[in-house]
């Protein structure tokens, strides 16, 4: 077994931080683009008058440092290349991942609004796995030129985790002389619908509550007669994005539907499981960022004549921390390797544990590391001087929104005891 990264990787991480330093730290420092960062962060990219949305200079920065990526070739690293990328495999992505948010915050990668210099395009996999050619071609090329930006419509305000129970609903209709769908019901949570050019919005469209099949994805334009903001709900971790919003009456066309009429969730798990191994490593390179600055901050600091770090009482819960971060790495790279030895409509049968059980343990991981920082720091750690109460806001969220751990947990759970995976047919005779 050989653990070593391979060295086409390890040049390329070289690459992207020769270019963060020459292309992307310059243009962060200029105009004081580094209010977005510093201690002024929260209330330089919130427009608080406006609903607490991302304020427009916030947005037109990030959107310059993508472009710059875009045109050295590294934003759309991940995408296949037909449409411009390299076919990043997901091996690549985690460490690319874990190595960004080891650098803390920055333009180069910031996970407030899951922007990065190396972009991660989970719809583009939806689209190339479900889509038609036309929806290809609109939506993933449209995608990375600006012109298409799809929002995810899953949860709703009475449904989560329970996304079979859904209550909005989708029936067959034809207006003048066109066949399509009458979408009714609610959704909440739907992250950059004030952007969004369309929704991918599920419906039950057959079926009884609680049946997984039954349910359907729809391309639903942004706006459209009968979807409407009913308000941007305001989070623990500001600006939002994340409106509540209704559907009355909105109709679309058949040709709308992305992927088959009914088999909507595993279109959704196609979603998830991308974007799940990214984020775990973004969240274990943030840990792993506040363990170093506390190691780093606990040598400097000398309370009483003697460094800080000569304490048990710090070097413990670190050492702790340092040890999970170094066995959640390899796990979240073996995984992601793993992933990319088999065909992507295979990794929710084959591997869908395991992504999990790098998920929510890594986005538990960092806001331990971040909550000990702040203790390790004292009284600068809890200030906004200090980058830790951003971590923490931020990753926190992870726990609930990127599947919460509770359900990622039980996922792995039905692996484990074979209800669900490989281990099915072992237990079958039970």
């Amino acid at each position: 077994m050989d653990f070593a990264l391979p060295a086409d990787l390890v040049a390329y991480l070289a690459e992207l931080d020769a270019f963060i330093d020459a292309e992307i730290r310059p243009l962060e420092q200029a105009d004081d683009n580094i209010r977005f960062f510093d201690h002024r962060r929260e209330y330089a990219r919130t427009d608080f008058e406006n609903g607490g949305l991302p304020r427009h200079e916030w947005e037109d920065l990030l959107r310059q440092s993508r472009k710059i990526a875009d045109q050295a070739g590294h934003w759309r690293f991940s995408a296949p290349k037909k449409y411009g990328g390299q076919d990043g495999a997901n091996l690549w992505m985690a460490v690319i991942r874990d190595r960004f948010a080891q650098k803390g915050l920055g333009l180069h990668n910031d996970l407030q609004n899951e922007h990065s210099i190396v972009g991660n395009f989970p719809f583009v996999a939806m689209f190339e796995e479900f889509g038609t050619e036309a929806q290809k071609q609109e939506f993933i090329l449209g995608g990375f030129e600006g012109k298409r930006r799809v929002a995810f419509g899953l949860t709703e305000p009475d449904h989560g985790s329970d996304a079979t129970w859904m209550e909005t609903r989708a029936v067959a209709e034809t207006r003048d002389g066109v066949a399509g769908w009458r979408i009714d019901g609610a959704k909440m949570w739907i992250t950059g619908m004030h952007v969004a050019s369309h929704c991918a919005l599920f419906a039950r469209t057959r079926g009884s509550p609680g049946e997984a099949r039954g349910i359907t994805c729809f391309l639903v334009p942004n706006p459209t007669e009968g979807l409407k903001i009913e308000e941007w709900m305001w989070t623990f971790n500001m600006p939002t994005d994340h409106p509540r919003l209704s559907l009355t009456n909105v109709w679309v066309p058949h040709e709308a539907i992305l992927g088959e009429e009914g088999r909507g969730l595993s279109l959704a798990q196609s979603f998830v499981h991308q974007n799940r191994i990214r984020q775990a490593a973004s969240s274990l390179g943030a840990a792993t960022f506040c363990v170093e600055e506390s190691v780093r901050y606990a040598r400097m600091r000398k309370p009483f004549g003697e460094e800080l770090a000569r304490n048990q009482g710090i070097q413990f819960p670190l050492v702790e921390l340092a040890t999970q971060c170094e066995m959640l790495r390899m796990l979240i790279y073996k995984t992601a390797w793993e992933m990319d030895q088999m065909p992507h409509k295979e990794i929710e049968h084959r591997l869908s544990d395991k992504i999990s059980m790098c998920n929510y343990y890594a986005n538990r991981l960092v806001c331990e590391a971040a909550d000990r920082a702040m203790q390790v720091h004292g009284g600068i750690g809890y200030s906004r001087h200090k980058p830790f109460e951003h971590i923490y806001r931020h990753h926190r969220r992870y726990r609930i929104t990127e599947g919460a751990e509770e359900i990622q947990m039980r996922k792995v759970a039905a692996y484990l005891f074979g209800y669900l995976g490989p281990r099915k047919a072992e237990f079958a005779a039970l």
